[in-house]
Parts: structure tokens; C-alpha cells; sequence
């Protein structure tokens, strides 16, 4: 991976930058289909029954919980444009009284290990697979000519491949040192991911907890078929902002 000199590459995808807040917005318009994948949410449980010398209860599990498992705890309704807002009571119910309970949602990271399921998606929808180009968000909106600029959102263009990105340790072997994040992940942050051939895109917006693809409708269809992606199929058009969730109550809170 290494750093492009001009922001050319993502001409093409900056004359297709649909409406902000709409899955066209975060990935651009004028694809066959799209799917949004939830990045999925870290659980923990801990032992009810004993305290340590603090007080505190041990923890003594841990793992990855999608979305659908919070909703039901909740009461309330996974659906294609649902809102971790929505299904957490605005952060306020995350754990519970069996002793598990859940992180945050991932804003803005789609996690290397989820990347490099992808990975065999994307390999089989692109006649360029070793030929791609990842955007990272600039924070600094130093407005440099490298930078591509989607609305909104300068960013940084790296060349890339499916070869690296299908290791999920490529951030830590090609970049040592990249920032952490405010969340404690190492590595950067892979906010846009396109081949040569514009065959489709990967897009992990800053500010949100999921990730959308677009494509080919053998592609989505294929990432929809994944048991390993909590995805729904969703429309360039399709409100990606609390308020596309019409189907579980807001709180004053939210």
C-alpha cells in the first residue's frame, strides 16, 4: 500500500455522491444494488455472584453480539434501515441483569477481520482484484491537492489490493504506527475501498455504525447470503440517519 499523489482515481466516484444521510451519500449512486452490513457490537458477561476486593464483579466472557441480539433483549425491531439508537435506548439499556452487557456501537471501523471476510465477495465482482484504491478520512481538513474530496469527507487515497486486505493484519505490517483510535483500534480506517474496474465499493462512514457495499446484484446477493455479516439489502435513496428508523420508538434522549 502506498500513498497516491493525486486525488484522480476518485474523480469517478465524487461525480456519484448522492444526498447526505442517504446510502447514495455514503456510497454512491447509480449501482445495481447495495447492502449494509451492522458492525457487530462487543459483549461481555460477568460472574453476578462473587465481587473482587473492589467491589466489582469478574468479567468471564467475552464475544462479538449482533445487533439482532440487543434488539431482542430490548423489545425491539431489526430491520433493514434500524438504529443502534433506537435498540439501546439511546445508549441507556446495555446491560443486563444476567451479567452480560454491551460496548458502544464501531463508528466509522469496519473491522480487518470482517474486511477480509468480504474479501471473497468483492474478489469474485472485479476484473482489477489487485488493483484497488482506499480512501481514509484527512481529519485535519488540511484541503491538500492529494486528498479526494467527498462531501464532507477529504480523504487520503492509498493503492491497495484484495491480496492485503484479505489479511486482517495488513494495517499493522504495512503501517506501523497509524494512529489509534479514539476506540483503542489500531490500524486505519478504510473508509472508502473501490477497484480499478468501478465495480463496486465499500464505504464506512465516519460517524456511523455500518458499513455499505455496492455493487453488482450478484454481489450483494452473495454478501446477503453470508451468515457471517448481520446485512440487509438496502436502496441509494434510503435514510441512513436516526430518522430513516421508522419502526422503533425515539426517546427524548435520542
Amino acid at each position: 500500500m502506498f500513498l497516491l499523489t493525486d486525488a484522480v482515481r476518485g474523480g469517478w466516484l465524487v461525480e456519484r455522491a448522492g444526498r447526505w444521510a442517504t446510502v447514495g451519500g455514503v456510497a454512491g449512486t447509480g449501482f445495481d444494488a447495495y447492502v449494509r452490513l451492522l458492525h457487530p457490537v462487543h459483549a461481555h458477561r460477568s460472574d453476578t455472584d462473587t465481587l473482587d476486593e473492589q467491589g466489582v464483579h469478574h468479567e468471564v466472557e467475552h464475544t462479538r453480539w449482533p445487533w439482532a441480539e440487543v434488539a431482542r433483549r430490548n423489545g425491539r425491531v431489526m430491520h433493514p434501515l434500524v438504529q443502534w439508537s433506537r435498540i439501546s435506548d439511546g445508549d441507556q439499556s446495555r446491560d443486563w441483569a444476567d451479567g452480560w452487557r454491551v460496548d458502544q456501537s464501531d463508528n466509522g471501523w469496519f473491522d480487518p477481520d470482517d474486511l477480509a471476510v468480504l474479501t471473497r465477495h468483492l474478489r469474485t465482482a472485479t476484473q482489477t482484484p489487485e488493483d484497488l484504491v482506499v480512501g481514509a478520512w484527512d481529519e485535519t481538513s488540511s484541503r491538500a491537492r492529494q486528498l479526494m474530496h467527498w462531501p464532507g469527507r477529504d480523504m487520503w487515497q492509498f493503492r491497495s489490493s484484495l491480496s492485503e486486505l484479505a489479511d486482517p493484519t495488513w494495517a499493522h505490517r504495512i503501517v506501523p504506527g497509524w494512529e489509534s483510535t479514539r476506540y483503542g483500534h489500531e490500524g486505519p480506517r478504510t473508509s472508502m475501498i473501490w477497484p480499478e474496474d468501478h465495480a463496486w465499493v465499500v464505504a464506512s462512514e465516519e460517524d456511523w455504525d455500518s458499513t455499505i457495499v455496492a455493487g453488482s446484484r450478484a454481489l450483494v446477493d452473495g454478501v446477503l447470503a453470508n451468515d457471517h455479516f448481520e446485512a440487509f439489502e438496502v436502496h441509494e435513496d434510503d435514510d441512513l440517519s436516526w430518522d430513516g428508523d421508522l419502526l422503533n420508538p425515539r426517546l427524548a434522549s435520542c
